[in-house]
């Protein structure tokens, strides 16, 4: 099945007024909406902790079609970066275009984590409330309560595979990083071709300092939301980057076709041929 096109789910054509950093405003309507009605989705926390006195919590949302048996799980995070929304507001789509066509999560469970950085998505900032940017705490004994309550999921979970969600504002256009399965890039350049619907991709030689080939780099900075070191077997790993200066809603609408190409390149290329 192809991508999901612009039309398949609800998103605005223009982007509205900015919205107020109130964690409550972003996800209860969502999470009201999942417990309600939601028949393929369920809402959940995955832990709570204090900054600043006050109690924080990272919600998850779980996906899993009825009667279906999973072969694939999946962990797609956002909001690492509290500055970075697009992301954040792209996987509340995601939760919404699955749910109306569940039929494109066949054989997933999909474990998504839309906000990471509550206390830096409240402030506007890249870095948690602590001045810690998060996505260099992964693996390395870090005190953050954010990071150690994901590598306690991630360990739990056993992922297939990771998506995580960033924003840059250095490049003009879409661009992913891919690490993992040798089937990563294969499964990258139909998603990049797929979000190209919304944004331009980034086709230069370097992108970050790192070498790029159509809008795929393979290198990374230590820290970064992965899988654990020496897992096995090995799960794929993806970024998605958006341009931060295109407008708000090309970027969600970006990633949630990216992801939908990538949902069903991965079911297919491991059905044909595993590890290419």
């Amino acid at each position: 099945m192809s991508a999901l096109t612009l039309l398949d789910y609800a998103l605005p054509q223009t982007d509205p007024a900015p919205p107020r950093r109130s964690i409550r405003k972003l996800f209860t309507p969502l999470f009201r909406a999942v417990a309600e009605s939601a028949k393929a989705w369920r809402a959940e926390s995955a832990g709570f902790w204090q900054a600043d006195g006050e109690r924080y919590w990272m919600p998850r949302l779980v996906f899993q079609r009825p009667g279906d048996t999973p072969d694939f799980k999946l962990g797609i995070f956002a909001g690492v970066h509290g500055d970075e929304p697009a992301g954040v507001l792209a996987l509340c789509d995601l939760v919404r275009a699955l749910e109306a066509a569940p039929v494109r999560g066949r054989g997933y469970a999909i474990h998504v984590y839309p906000l990471v950085n509550p206390t830096g998505y409240e402030d506007g900032t890249r870095h948690a409330r602590s001045g810690k940017d998060l996505n260099r705490e992964f693996w390395r004994g870090s005190l953050e309560p954010e990071a150690a309550l994901l590598e306690r999921e991630i360990l739990r979970e056993k992922y297939h595979g990771y998506i995580a969600l960033h924003s840059d504002h250095t490049s003009e256009g879409f661009y992913a990083f891919a690490r993992g399965a040798t089937l990563t890039a294969h499964m990258l350049r139909p998603a990049l071709l797929a979000a190209e619907e919304a944004l331009p991709i980034n086709r230069t030689d370097s992108i970050g300092g790192f070498h790029a080939e159509e809008g795929i780099i393979h290198s990374a900075i230590d820290g970064i939301l992965s899988a654990p070191p020496g897992a096995r077997p090995t799960p794929f790993e993806v970024v998605l980057a958006s341009p931060s200066i295109a407008p708000l809603h090309l970027q969600r609408a970006g990633f949630v076709l990216a992801i939908a190409e990538i949902l069903t390149h991965y079911r297919r290329l491991i059905a044909f041929g595993g590890e290419l």
